[in-house]
């Protein structure tokens, strides 16, 4: 007997989805990926999380790799309204890593055997491109490694400064494919200029990643099922998604926020659409359930990013309240990381773990 039996009571037609965007996903429309989305009963989510898993299993094994996150600055000019980093926001600690402390917590990332470091900030005016392009080098002279830039909006000279000194890979989360949200809670930037950016670092080389928050106010399922497509029609090689969690010193303050299930079908749905690429678990996820990072990795994810942000500066990078693992060192980080892969039957990645598109190298 077929495992998409009906005896199970189940209704036909979502078995049979399942089924289809299991084997042929990619070309899943808006509204099929929408009806993925809106699945509810535990037997057919069931379903959902083992073609996700079956999926990731074929096309990209069993490791799962690590990115080594390097939050340097907290400084942002923006005024997002969802974001603890906000320009506005005077109850927090602002700081800014010097070089040296940059490439000191880069040389432990390095030692600790992970090939890619996600250097991360706000979009803070002091780190110039002259600046970003000098730190790139310094990195790249020193290690044999992946550097992927998380800065915000950038212009494309910057960007393809940024290319030319040997920058690998760029995140720039879309956020949400619904333009009037984007300007509802984007006050400093345009969902277009976002997606111009996309397109030009792709154009340059670099391996690009997008992604979305799940459970902004006023989000539906149909906006979510944009979102994928969104990744889908740029050909991203990575694609976030993580919970919204309201911080309590954001306009966004009484929102209800995102929820650990629906940011689990969006890993699951765009793990059988998008196919072919990166899907992290985020910090957020492990924020609102314990084992979100194991739920995540058996129904399609296949990235980690352990923090390697230095005391005191991890605690004060507050995109949101409450974040786990704030006091962790790396070393702790990593010995954590690995047993939780271990019970989920994986393995940790090492190297670099490129773009699956090129080969993975």
């Amino acid at each position: 007997m077929s495992m998409y039996s009906l005896d199970t009571g189940m209704r036909s037609s979502v078995p049979e989805l399942i089924r289809r965007a299991e084997i042929e996903g990619a070309v899943l429309s808006i509204e099929e990926i929408e009806e993925l989305l809106t699945i509810a009963d535990p037997a057919e989510l069931d379903l959902l999380w083992q073609a996700a898993n079956r999926v990731r299993a074929e096309l990209i094994g069993s490791d799962i790799w690590m990115r080594g996150l390097l939050e340097f600055s907290n400084v942002c000019r923006c005024n997002c309204l969802y974001c603890g980093l906000r320009a506005d926001n005077t109850g927090i600690t602002r700081y800014r890593m010097s070089s040296a402390q940059i490439l000191a917590a880069v040389d432990r990332i390095a030692k600790a055997g992970i090939g890619t470091v996600v250097l991360q900030s706000g979009e803070d005016p002091y780190w110039t491109a002259e600046r970003l392009v000098s730190l790139i080098e310094a990195i790249k002279r020193r290690h044999d490694m992946a550097v992927t830039l998380s800065i915000g909006n950038r212009t494309e000279s910057e960007l393809a400064e940024f290319r030319r000194a040997g920058a690998d890979r760029f995140l720039i989360r879309h956020e949400t494919a619904n333009p009037s949200l984007y300007k509802e809670f984007h006050p400093d930037s345009t969902l277009e200029d976002r997606v111009r950016q996309l397109r030009a670092l792709k154009d340059m080389g670099f391996e690009t990643g997008s992604g979305c928050l799940v459970g902004l106010p006023g989000q539906t399922t149909a906006d979510l099922s944009s979102d994928i497509a969104l990744a889908r029609e740029l050909n991203v090689d990575m694609f976030g998604v993580g919970p919204f969690i309201p911080h309590p010193d954001t306009p966004l303050r009484e929102a209800s926020g995102g929820t650990a299930l629906m940011t689990y079908k969006m890993i699951a749905v765009a793990r059988l659409v998008l196919r072919d690429v990166h899907i992290p678990v985020t910090t957020a996820l492990s924020t609102l359930e314990e084992e979100g990072r194991e739920k995540g990795w058996a129904r399609g994810a296949n990235i980690v990013m352990p923090n390697a942000t230095p005391s005191p500066y991890r605690a004060q990078y507050e995109l949101y309240k409450n974040k786990r693992c704030i006091d962790d060192t790396l070393e702790h980080c990593l010995g954590c990381l690995s047993r939780r892969i271990s019970s989920v039957n994986r393995t940790l990645g090492y190297g670099r773990g490129g773009s699956l598109k090129k080969g993975g190298q």
